[in-house]
């Protein structure tokens, strides 16, 4: 029995079926995106979607969805299923989903009459190609099988709309054909395993609909082209492969790459599985250079968060190389001890007050793993240096180290922490002045070089730093604990403290190095614990504050406004997590792997086998953003990995 498991009575239920999404990617960048039983309810769905290079290597839609249609004895059954301009379906081809199993991959069986037909989807690990595979499981009467793709060519936040400058011309290829709609984009090689018909109908199918743009307050209709469609017999037990990519195939050797791409896929039979198969969709390996993509299906990658994922993905799954790879991938772009916001984007920004904190705390938990000082002050030394002497000379200019010893951040209009929500060109919570998370990973990165060049001998540089260990952390008390509150406050500008209870102050448990006392600690989990933990992980703000949004739903501004104030972010869970097993031991790890494993009832909903970006602060909590996160997936695997170790 495999692990994701499906209610079969339900499949054919559109309220069931139609908002559970499918993902799957590849190391070329590329994705497949769609419902459970197939119907675009984005303008990011689609079965191949990938980068383009005229294009700056942003992602567009080219093939965006493919329809199946039994014949039999003269009756066609469409298995495609389509939402229309005020919410009409049309083909009605969920009706026949009988079963979708996931294991190395999905799998989707239809039944209609005595005929039964799967189907089965896979991207090339390395290539822009999609390989569909359909066996012919059961027929009684000769049958045949007809494919209409419906085609895109967009950008992934754009749609398509009816036009005279669409090519309608296709030429030959090996048993298919090869188009393209535009000029500038690359030919869509179009093709099946063994000999077919295409017969040329090119038509446009207007007003798809898609369901979550209409509800994200975003443009939601689209225009789609067909150029026509394939079509051939198929006999009982055969199965043949369709293949749609950016080179032109060899239909001999599809079905034999469809085997061998899908061996590489490991199998889904626990939690943990599931979860590491998660975390190996967002590498991107790009020649000798290796990142991670934020989230799926809108996001590139984002600096900070790429760093808060390592450890999660890279070390949880045992892949000390991919760790070093990616970090050395993002030295290319360090300038004067600061990381860009985003290594992909075409004007660099440096808008971060944390990111270089981050990739120090990195390098901490890759040294727990490699436990080798001397080797890893050798690779990453002189980065370290460069970033605590690039807060102390103020090389950014809002950016500076106070006569304290505590890092004051702030830059007008403009959020300089991972709270960076914006409307109006404006941050929402702006948190300008001296951060608690900032702080205190500060703290912890000065405590941890010292450490390390202790081991690794370089006397020079403790001479210069060990002075500031014991005023930031004097300082830091001084500054952020709250006596008779029991907790930290989020930011401190001059004599203005902003005491709303917010989850950035379990960051300062969570570190190794920590200016808390023991019953500090104990005291700032507790009062996270009554007001902030959920079975999502962590709310941004308490639900007893004036601000506190409950829902993040609405037009993109209302989403903003909600996104941290009030919404559940599971990636800051691994933080209270590991504060609260080095507190409590093994006395408080009953109570943290109830929450961590409450994360496999997501493994069916929202997207099968992710976390979503963020989820409702009020129950139920459901899933928003983005359909799949890296740094989510990586700290539930990370506080999975801390729960395990604890138990053995």
């Amino acid at each position: 029995m495999h692990y994701l498991q499906f209610d079969k009575e339900q499949l054919v239920n559109l309220e069931y079926s139609l908002f559970k999404e499918i993902l799957r990617s590849n190391r070329a960048g590329s994705y497949l995106s769609t419902t459970l039983n197939g119907c675009n309810t984005r303008k990011y769905h689609g079965l191949l979607v990938c980068p383009i290079e005229n294009f700056g290597g942003e992602k567009h839609v080219l093939l965006s969805s493919l329809d199946e249609t039994v014949i039999q004895n003269e009756a066609e059954f469409n298995l495609g299923i389509h939402r229309y301009k005020g919410g009409t379906y049309e083909p009605n081809g969920h009706k026949y989903i009988r079963n979708v199993e996931f294991d190395s991959i999905p799998k989707i069986t239809y039944r209609v009459g005595g005929v039964v037909l799967t189907k089965e989807r896979l991207l090339v690990e390395k290539e822009e190609q999609i390989l569909i595979k359909y066996t012919l499981e059961e027929a009684k009467s000769p049958t045949t099988l007809r494919l209409k793709p419906f085609l895109a060519f967009r950008n992934i936040h754009q749609l398509s709309k009816a036009n005279m400058y669409v090519n309608r011309k296709f030429g030959k290829a090996k048993n298919g054909i090869k188009t393209c709609l535009y000029e500038g984009y690359p030919d869509l090689f179009m093709q099946c395993s063994k000999s077919v018909d295409f017969v040329a109908v090119p038509d446009w199918y207007y007003d798809i609909e898609y369901v979550k743009e209409l509800n994200r307050g975003y443009d939601y209709l689209e225009d789609l082209f067909v150029p026509g469609y394939f079509e051939f017999p198929m006999k009982k037990g055969e199965s043949i492969v369709f293949a749609a990519g950016l080179k032109e195939a060899n239909p001999v050797s599809l079905k034999q790459r469809f085997t061998k791409e899908q061996k590489k896929r490991g199998g889904k039979e626990t939690f943990n599985s599931v979860l590491e198969q998660a975390a190996h969709q967002f590498i991107m390996h790009e020649g000798y250079t290796a990142d991670i993509i934020a989230g799926f299906p809108w996001y590139n990658s984002i600096t900070r968060q790429t760093f808060i994922s390592l450890p999660g993905l890279c070390l949880a799954l045992n892949d000390g190389k991919l760790c070093e790879k990616i970090l050395d991938s993002y030295l290319k772009y360090f300038n004067d001890g600061f990381f860009p916001d985003r290594i992909k984007d075409k004007t660099l920004e440096y808008h971060s007050a944390d990111t270089s904190l981050w990739f120090i705390w990195v390098i901490q938990q890759y040294f727990k793993k490699k436990n080798n000082p001397k080797a890893l002050w050798k690779l990453y030394g002189e980065a370290i240096k460069r970033i605590l002497n690039a807060y102390v000379n103020q090389n950014q200019e809002y950016i500076k180290v106070l006569p304290n010893g505590l890092i004051h951040a702030e830059k007008k209009d403009t959020a300089l922490t991972w709270m960076d929500a914006s409307v109006d060109g404006k941050a929402v919570v702006p948190r300008s002045g001296m951060d608690v998370e900032v702080n205190a990973l500060w703290f912890n990165a000065i405590c941890f070089a010292l450490d390390l060049a202790d081991m690794a001998g370089d006397r020079e540089f403790i001479d210069q730093w060990k002075h500031m260990c014991k005023k930031v952390a004097q300082s830091f008390l001084k500054t952020f604990w709250g006596e008779g509150r029991g907790y930290l406050a989020d930011v401190v500008n001059d004599d203005q403290y902003d005491w709303a209870v917010r989850p950035n102050m379990v960051i300062a448990v969570a570190m190794d190095y920590t200016p808390l006392s023991r019953e500090q600690q104990k005291e700032v989990l507790s009062v996270v614990k009554r007001k902030l933990l959920t079975n999502r992980g962590l709310r941004t703000l308490s639900p007893d504050h004036l601000r506190y949004f409950g829902v993040t739903r609405g037009r993109p501004e209302e989403r903003e406004l909600a996104v941290h104030q009030g919404a559940v972010w599971p990636w800051l869970l691994q933080f209270f997590v590991e504060g609260y097993l080095k507190i409590h031991k093994r006395g408080g790890l009953p109570f943290v792997k109830q929450i961590v494993e409450s994360f496999e009832a997501e493994m069916t909903e929202h997207c099968i086998g992710n976390i979503p970006e963020l989820f409702d602060g009020d129950p139920p909590h459901i899933g928003r953003g983005a359909i799949s996160q890296a740094w989510n997936v990586a700290g539930v695997l990370y506080a999975l990995n801390m729960v395990q170790n604890y138990s053995e």
